[in-house]
């Protein structure tokens, strides 16, 4: 399967499909609630979001035409200086734990790389543990606090990662 998947970046048509998939995971995992992506209204306008901000890129994993998952890189505010944030990396759950999610983190953080930033932050929930298992595999360490301004008051798992 994995070399059928593309890694492209995020075009307008795919902002209904890559919503759908974010929240969908949220209710699987118990976590569509305020003050996570689930009620950002940036997640129905992923496209424009990513488009008009410097420095941030959002990729879309497509599996035959069809989008299956995405992440991206986004200059949070306030976050520290060099730091951006991986952010809504989410996979529909038939093609989880099939390395894919790896894929688009691996595209991510190239592009932080080439973007210049130093560090990535992320904030995740208890409730994501294989997310986190990734995310630890791949070098992120946990923080005691929250970092910059997402506005995602109700998540309360913080990583870095130092490029």
């Amino acid at each position: 399967m994995k070399n059928n998947i593309l890694i492209r970046k995020i075009q307008p048509s795919d902002n209904p499909f890559i919503a759908k998939i974010i929240r969908t995971a949220l209710e699987e995992y118990g976590e569509a609630k305020p003050g996570t992506v689930y009620t950002d209204p940036t997640t129905d306008e992923l496209y424009k979001t990513f488009s008009s901000a410097p420095k941030s890129g959002y990729f879309i994993a497509e599996l035959d035409g069809e989008v299956i998952g995405g992440s991206g890189i986004y200059p949070t505010k306030n976050l520290p200086k060099g730091y951006a944030e991986l952010v809504k990396i989410y996979l529909k759950s038939e093609y989880r734990g099939k390395g894919i999610g790896k894929q688009l983190m691996d595209r991510s953080i190239v592009y932080a790389k080439e973007k210049g930033y130093t560090h990535l932050y992320l904030e995740s929930f208890p409730s994501l543990k294989e997310a986190i298992v990734l995310y630890e595999k791949i070098g992120f360490q946990r923080v005691e606090s929250p970092l910059g301004d997402s506005g995602h008051f109700a998540c309360d798992v913080w990583m870095v990662l130092t490029l």
